[in-house]
C-alpha cells in the first residue's frame, strides 16, 4: 500500500511538472517566435540590401542591351558605309551575339520573364537581319543593306525594341 501511494505521488508530481512545462512553453512560444521572425527579417533585409543594387544594375544592363542591338542604333554605331552588305551583315550578327554574351550573367539577377524578353529580342533581331540580307543582291553595299534593314524595321506595326524596353520596365516595377 505504501508503495502504491508512493508511485501515485510520483505520478501526480510528474504530471503536474509536465503540465507546468507545457503551459510555460506555450506562454513563451509567441516571444520565441517573434524573436525568430525578427532574426529572419533582419537576414532578409541584409540580403536585400546587398542584392538590390545588383538587381537594379542587371535591369539597367538589359535596357542597355536592347538599345544597343536596335538596328537603327547598330547602324549608326558601326558606320557600315564602307562595307559590303555581306560584311555588314556578319558584323551586325557578331555584334549582337557579343553583346548577348557580355550580358548573359545578368539572368541571375532578373526574373525569368525579363530574361525571356531579352532572348526573344535578340532572336528577333537576328531574324530581322537575316531576312533583310536575303532581299539584297550580292553586290549590295553596306549602305543599301542598312536602308533595307531599316525599311524592314519600319514596316512593323510597333517598334519591338520599345515593347521589350517597356516589358523590362514593368518587370522591374515588381521589385518595388
Amino acid at each position: 500500500m505504501i508503495l502504491y501511494n508512493y508511485l501515485l505521488d510520483i505520478l501526480k508530481y510528474t504530471v503536474a511538472g509536465i503540465g507546468i512545462i507545457y503551459i510555460a512553453f506555450y506562454l513563451f512560444k509567441p516571444y520565441l517566435d517573434k524573436g525568430q521572425n525578427l532574426q529572419a527579417l533582419e537576414l532578409k533585409k541584409a540580403i536585400s540590401g546587398q542584392t538590390l543594387p545588383l538587381r537594379l544594375q542587371a535591369y539597367e544592363r538589359l535596357i542597355l542591351f536592347i538599345d544597343r542591338i536596335n538596328p537603327s542604333n547598330l547602324l549608326i554605331r558601326l558606320n557600315g558605309n564602307g562595307y559590303s552588305a555581306a560584311e555588314l551583315h556578319s558584323i551586325i550578327l557578331n555584334e549582337v551575339r557579343t553583346e548577348y554574351q557580355h550580358n548573359v550573367t545578368q539572368q541571375i539577377y532578373v526574373s525569368t520573364q525579363a530574361w525571356a524578353v531579352l532572348k526573344r529580342t535578340k532572336d528577333d533581331t537576328i531574324n530581322l537581319v537575316n531576312n533583310a540580307i536575303k532581299a539584297m543582291p550580292e553586290n549590295a553595299t553596306g549602305l543599301d543593306f542598312g536602308k533595307v534593314l531599316l525599311t524592314h524595321l519600319s514596316k512593323l506595326e510597333e517598334d519591338p525594341y520599345d515593347i521589350a524596353t517597356n516589358l523590362v520596365r514593368k518587370d522591374l516595377e515588381h521589385i518595388f
